[in-house]
This record gives structure tokens, sequence and C-alpha cells, in this order.
């Protein structure tokens, strides 16, 4: 059998590469393997819902058992709809959960005012409620111009939030028509 020019570059090859992995230092004895722990192996894991639109992705949120503190988020595997994957806003979970940014108290800055005050919680929700009240009064109309009775409110309007569920909304839906809203929107649907 002549030798040819393919055959030379083909044992030529062959000789570069074992060459090339012998001075590399490539050692196909079995080796040892090792494996660092996860941070979470020993982590609370409760699974919930994420926050942000109406399609309902399922997460798994880890804490730390000693501190409660959240240490890591990811999209659920076993949950039906998104299938372990989650969006970037998903994704980002974690960051609105631990965020030394973020406020935690009520904020209020008076009519003409340029600062803001911390308030309370209580005084916050009697606040708003004594504004609801007050603009619901104010603009509460009983009859239409024909006289018919239709007891209803137009200054005010309620957006819902995608993260309820059919029974938040419709208890939500209750309450709002109860005050006698008409305006009511859904925010799925904006």
């Amino acid at each position: 059998m002549p030798f040819t020019r393919r055959e030379f570059l083909k044992w030529s090859g062959m000789a570069t590469v074992a060459w090339s992995c012998w001075q590399l230092g490539f050692d196909l004895k079995p080796v040892r393997s090792y494996a660092q722990g996860l941070s979470i192996k020993a982590a609370k894991e409760t699974t919930t819902i994420c926050p942000y639109c109406a399609v309902g992705c399922g997460q798994i949120v880890y804490t730390d058992k000693a501190s409660g503190q959240i240490i890591n988020t990811e999209g659920d595997p076993d949950h039906p709809i998104n299938e372990g994957s989650l969006c970037a806003k998903g994704a980002s979970l974690y960051q609105l959960a631990v965020n030394p940014a973020r406020v935690t108290s009520v904020l209020y800055r008076a009519p003409m005012s340029d600062k803001w005050e911390v308030k309370d919680w209580d005084w916050a929700l009697d606040k708003i409620a004594a504004n609801v009240k007050r603009d619901r009064d104010a603009s509460f109309i009983q009859k239409n111009d024909k006289g018919q009775a239709v007891n209803r409110v137009e200054a005010i309007a309620h957006i819902g939030s995608a993260a309820l569920d059919n029974e938040e909304c419709w208890l939500l839906q209750k309450i709002m028509r109860s005050l006698g809203l008409v305006y009511i929107e859904h925010q799925a649907r904006i």
C-alpha cells in the first residue's frame, strides 16, 4: 500500500493530538469527584405564585431555617403553567424581597409640602378610609336625569391586581359595587 499525502496528514494529525495531550498533562486514570454543597440544601422550601402578571407562574422560595431570611427563588419545575421557567420579572423576585433600598414603612407627603413623613399603618388605613368616604359622599348619584334610581359613584375607580384568583376578584367586585363604583377594571385586561 503506497503512503499517500492523505495518509501522511492522517498520521501526523493523530501524532500531534497525542503529543498535545501528553504535554498538557492529561491523565486518563479515574479521579475522585468532589461536589460543593449547595447553600439551599438545608433551607426551608416553600411554593408560591409569582405576583407580577396574570399568568400565575409557580415559584419555589428558599428560606434560611434559622433566620427566616429568603436566600433564593427559582421557578417550580412541577408547576403546570411555567414548568420551572420564569420571565425576567419573575426571576428578579429575590431582589424585591432582599433589597436594602426597599421602602417598608408608610411615607406621607401632606398637600403643599415638600417633605415626606413616616406614618404607621393604622394611620394610613384610617386616612384612606376617610378619603374614600369623603369622595363617595361628595359624588354619590342617587338618581339619573330621567329620575331612575342608579345609586352610583363616578369619582372613584378601582383597578384589580393580576395576581388575584377568581374568588378574590369576586370578593373585590362585591365590595366595590357595594360602594357604588361603576368604573371597575382589572390589570390583566388593560
